[in-house]
């Protein structure tokens, strides 16, 4: 782009000379020539590094602070964040792509890379990058688009109102997923039917009569109704959705089903385990279909899928087996989480390691209980727990079977389940981002 574009995409006025190829907001990676933003967080403040990021051999920068950077090369704008998000949205509209948004309290990461993996069997996609899903990640996101580019599946996630509404200006998303709403943020929120409210900004960011596709399982979703888009629904258990899975198996390894939609029947195999994968399989195929890709090659392609991060995935060791499912953890996740548990072949004790979850607000103490109890009822062998809300794991739990313990330490965890595991064994953990509970994987 050339310095003046970005310039008049974000609002400076005057003229100016030269282009950059390349977009930074850290000096440690800078490519030589580039454009440096010097955005502010927290713990960092990238102004400090400006004249640096100059002197390493940025072409230019934009600042929020007048400061004496030794250069005249410095756009200067009210808020640096804002200025990226212009910055990739005038970028965006540079590239007639198919795009894909999706959000949703749970669940937006791994459907994102299902959907990618579906829309890639036809077109040159572009998807979102671990969970580079805010208002820093997206732009830069997008920013890595290219003439070779057809496709793009982004990620947009929120905490509150008007943040999806934001991201997905930027997008400009032609089909809209939205996988369920649960409790995540709601201490900001105060309620789920204000979660739902932002996650329908993203509907309000389609043009008329695109697809919006919705999981018909969650409750508040399964209202929706919004006349001037395509509505459709997915899932298991709603008899109304018009994207269905029947026959659905799981073993150690995989799940197989069968999707049905409209009059069309065909196999699936997921080389992952749970039915919550298997309504992210649905809506990945009703994308790949939307976008004209057969439903045949949508279900092969989900044979290659690989999970991400510390996302259900499966370790054998020494005759136990181990699902590290620690990247995040809500309500619904948990549930899902302990079901997929109890339905996984064992031979010896299911065990679930649990860590609190996050950013419940008012409702955490009697989510956690609840969860407790949903593992009490749902053959979990020994429940160990660690945090100071996974005390109430422990209180549910116990409340109907005598099978949780709850630890201060996590080295004291890892000591009690080094001695207590054996062969035969199914243990999973999980617990939210911040919990850390790869720790105990690495320990065990």
């Amino acid at each position: 782009m050339t310095i003046q574009e970005i310039a008049d995409a974000i609002g400076c006025a005057g003229a100016y000379t030269g282009e950059v190829t390349e977009i930074s907001t850290d000096t440690r990676t800078l490519p030589t020539g580039c454009l440096f933003i010097a955005l502010v967080g927290e713990r960092f403040n990238g102004h400090d590094y400006l004249a640096q990021a100059l002197q390493k051999g940025a072409a230019w920068a934009i600042a929020q602070e007048r400061r004496d950077y030794g250069s005249d090369h410095v756009l200067y704008v009210e808020d640096t964040e804002r200025a990226l998000m212009a910055v990739g949205r005038h970028y965006r509209y540079k590239f007639p792509i198919r795009c894909v948004g999706i959000t949703g309290s749970v669940g937006k990461t791994t459907t994102k890379d299902m959907i990618a993996q579906v829309v890639s069997a036809g077109f040159c996609t572009l998807k979102t990058e671990g969970n580079l899903n805010n208002e820093i990640g997206l732009p830069k996101t997008l920013l890595q688009l290219t003439p070779a580019h057809e496709a793009a599946v982004i990620e947009m996630g929120m905490e509150g109102l008007g943040e999806i509404a934001a991201l997905a200006a930027v997008c400009q998303p032609q089909i809209g997923v939205i996988t369920n709403i649960g409790v995540s943020h709601i201490e900001r929120l105060g309620s789920r039917e204000n979660i739902l409210k932002a996650k329908l900004e993203l509907a309000d960011a389609l043009p008329d009569g695109a697809p919006l596709l919705l999981c018909g399982d969650n409750d508040l979703l399964r209202t929706v109704n919004i006349p001037r888009l395509r509505v459709r629904f997915y899932g298991l258990e709603n008899p109304q959705c018009s994207i269905r899975a029947q026959e659905i198996q799981q073993d150690t390894q995989q799940t197989t089903f069968i999707l049905c939609m409209g009059e069309e029947r065909v196999p699936v195999t997921l080389p992952c385990i749970g039915r919550h994968n298997v309504q992210n399989a649905l809506v990945a195929c009703a994308v790949g279909q939307e976008l004209g890709i057969p439903l045949a090659v949508c279900a092969r392609a989900l044979e290659g899928y690989q999970p991400s991060g510390m996302r259900q995935r499966v370790v054998q060791r020494s005759g136990y087996t181990v699902v590290e499912d620690c990247y995040n953890a809500a309500p619904d996740s948990m549930r899902a989480a302990l079901t997929t548990l109890a339905d996984y072949p064992c031979t010896g004790k299911r065990i679930a390691v649990l860590a609190d979850m996050l950013e419940l607000g008012p409702v955490s103490h009697e989510a956690h209980i609840e969860i407790g109890r949903f593992a009490a009822t749902h053959q979990v062998d020994l429940l160990l727990a660690y945090g100071e809300q996974a005390r109430f794991y422990v209180e549910g739990a116990n409340q109907l079977r005598p099978i949780a313990r709850w630890f201060a330490h996590k080295q004291e965890l890892l000591a009690e389940l080094q001695q207590l595991v054996a062969a035969g064994d199914v243990v999973w953990v999980k617990g939210s981002r911040g919990m850390r509970l790869e720790e105990i994987l690495q320990g065990l």
